[in-house]
């Protein structure tokens, strides 16, 4: 088994039970982070936990607080939280069900795998649900509390096992709306649609997230290294914007590999200007007999 699960539970469809753990199917250890250094000792910075009018107080001496009034709280300790509703902190209740596309992806926040409890009847039920969901192309909603934040969940199968998704609630997700006023309300031109539908067809394949690399976090390594090793990091290689883009329609046909009209329209003067140059050496021939 991986290493620590970061919950363990039940799953609950009726009256069926199924003992789960949870494990975070995603990792930051890959990302770069940075501390905060004075610069002229070179040492860590660190903060103490202090209180106006008192000074630095002991870690111990702090409980959770809850604004009520403007510098008024109520205090709660940590044993208070935990007995708030154990029973639902511990099962996720499948209390619906909704298609598998039926989720807008903005309410999706944190993914988990969900592993069953070393038991054979719970086993067995956790297969069941995962078959179950695979045949009716569903997913199974619920809420859990995970380290003092409830969410709803989505439970979906996925391969050989399940995966839990957490879900924002509709008052933590914005309103499109008036990010999307300034959006033109005029239908484009019907050519360049055909056009970016035929560049989109193009550039579609199998999603492969292998293909798509941190070139941040790797340029952020070269330069670390090369602080390490006194010398200038190297650069790591970007690709170049394209140049000469007249317009909307000639980029769209240049990026299909379409000749634009505007690559029409340069050469013709070209033509005319060979034309003009005849002439005027022409003219200069007979000014000279002349």
């Amino acid at each position: 088994m991986p290493a620590r699960a970061y919950w363990t539970g039940r799953i609950r469809l009726s009256l069926v039970s199924i003992p789960i753990q949870l494990y975070s199917a995603t990792k930051s250890g890959a990302r770069i982070s940075f501390n905060q250094i004075h610069e002229p000792s070179g040492k860590r910075i660190r903060y103490e936990k202090v209180v106006p009018g008192i000074g630095p107080i002991d870690t111990g001496e702090i409980v959770k607080g809850y604004e009520v009034e403007k510098g008024k709280y109520v205090l709660l300790t940590d044993e208070e939280i935990d007995e708030v509703k154990l029973e639902a902190k511990r099962t996720i209740d499948l209390v619906q069900f909704v298609g598998e596309n039926e989720i807008d992806p903005i309410y999706f926040e944190n993914s988990y795998f969900i592993a069953p409890e070393d038991d054979e009847d719970g086993q067995e039920a956790y297969v069941v649900l995962r078959e179950a969901l695979k045949k009716e192309k569903k997913i199974g909603l619920g809420q859990i509390v995970i380290r003092g934040k409830g969410a709803i969940v989505a439970v979906r199968a996925e391969g050989k096992g399940l995966l839990l998704q957490t879900l924002h609630y509709a008052d933590e997700v914005q309103k499109a709306d008036q990010f999307y006023q300034d959006v033109p309300a005029k239908k484009p031109d019907s050519e360049m649609i055909s056009l970016a539908s035929e560049l989109i067809e193009k550039k579609t394949k199998k999603f492969d997230p292998k293909e798509f690399h941190d070139k941040y976090t790797d340029a952020l390594k070269e330069l670390i290294e090369a602080k390490q090793e006194k010398r200038a990091p190297r650069q790591i290689e970007e690709a170049e914007l394209p140049s000469n883009v007249i317009n909307l329609m000639d980029a769209l046909k240049r990026s299909v590999g379409k000749k634009g009209e505007s690559a029409k329209e340069e050469k013709k003067p070209a033509k005319r200007t060979r034309r003009a140059a005849k002439s005027s050496r022409r003219s200069a021939k007979r000014s000279k007999a002349a």
